[in-house]
């Protein structure tokens, strides 16, 4: 073996380390306490935090305008909300949300950026990246500082979803304007590539090694699987109609989709994109949270005003949440 190979496959292998770790200590942190879930209701400009062993409302927090996605930071400590606006006001901040106070402690400006909808946060929960639709860009934010850092354009419309890899050098921005996934180099803070996956780009995911990128475009009616080595798509099946989000369950074997027109949620092996499952949810199914340990899924039902549980052993309904007016980003935080 030459000696790049060597160190390639030591790279990986630190990575595979790494992610497992993590998985581990995810495991063993929801082992340790019952669960906070966070239900961003869009149309009441509200968080319900619920208990995830009794699905009871435990605190209303109000945040800014049209909330729409949501971020719990990695120790479950505080709770970031991208705050979309209304059509005539289009919103530039992010509500911070202290879970074990239950109550909102601040706002961050984004200044000039526009429309924040996706948010993801760093291992270490020092960073945010949001999308900002409005701006064509991905912004950096400190959460410590609680101000930008820097932006990365994609030059794309409609910037909506983001995942990053798990070595933090890449992200994957779904866009629903031009219906494509653009891949970010976020070190040198540049487009990577974009990649066409169907018209309405909108639900991404990332598996838990890195390897793979799962893009759903709403009005083809599409799911890709990205390879993250070519960026390049390796696989493309039919969905049933607008799928909307894309969840990769925590073993990395299956993919969920939930189809916003067609009340459905559909599951899809991982490997070969092979349907596998599928259920009726309700009208509007939106959200999608899985627990660290890949045993329930928590399924916004936006037009419904519920939040449906779902055994993912059993494949059934076991429980519904009632949070606010029009429910959709979802978080979920361990509560010692």
């Amino acid at each position: 073996m030459s000696m790049g190979k060597y160190v390639l496959c030591l790279l990986a292998l630190a990575m595979l380390l790494t992610i497992g770790v993590r998985v581990q200590g995810a495991l063993a942190a929801w082992a340790s306490g019952e669960g906070l879930l966070v239900v961003l209701n869009k149309s009441d400009n509200t968080a319900s935090l619920v208990n995830t062993k009794t699905l009871e409302v435990t605190a209303t927090v109000p945040t800014g305008e049209g909330p729409h996605e949501v971020a719990v930071s990695p120790d479950g400590r505080w709770a970031y909300v991208s705050n979309y606006g209304r059509r005539e006001t289009p919103g530039h901040t992010l509500t911070v949300i202290d879970l074990a106070k239950k109550k909102s402690v601040g706002t961050i400006d984004l200044g000039d950026y526009r429309r924040p909808h996706g948010i993801v946060t760093s291992r270490d929960g020092r960073r945010l990246y949001v999308t900002c639709e409005g701006s064509q860009a991905i912004v950096v934010v400190d959460t410590e500082r609680r101000e930008v850092l820097h932006a990365i354009r994609t030059n794309q419309n409609v910037s909506h979803m983001i995942v990053i890899t798990p070595d933090e050098t890449r992200a994957y921005v779904a866009n629903i304007g031009s219906g494509t996934v653009t891949v970010l180099d976020l070190v040198n803070r540049k487009i990577i590539k974009h990649i066409d996956v169907g018209a309405g780009a909108e639900g991404i995911d990332i598996s838990p090694d890195g390897t793979a990128v799962y893009a759903a475009a709403r009005a083809a009616n599409k799911l890709s699987k990205i390879s993250t080595r070519s960026n390049t798509i390796v696989k493309q099946v039919d969905t049933e109609t607008m799928p909307i989000r894309v969840k990769v369950t925590p073993d990395g074997r299956n993919v969920l989709v939930s189809n916003a027109r067609s009340g459905t949620l559909q599951v899809f092996d991982a490997s070969t994109l092979e349907l596998k499952k599928r259920l009726t949810v309700g009208r509007a199914p939106i959200g999608i949270l899985i627990e660290p340990d890949g045993q329930r899924v928590y399924v916004a039902r936006t037009m419904d005003d519920r939040v449906s549980v779902i055994d993912l052993r059993k494949w059934e309904v076991i429980g519904e949440i009632q949070p606010g007016d029009e429910p959709d980003g979802l978080g979920l935080a361990s509560q010692k």
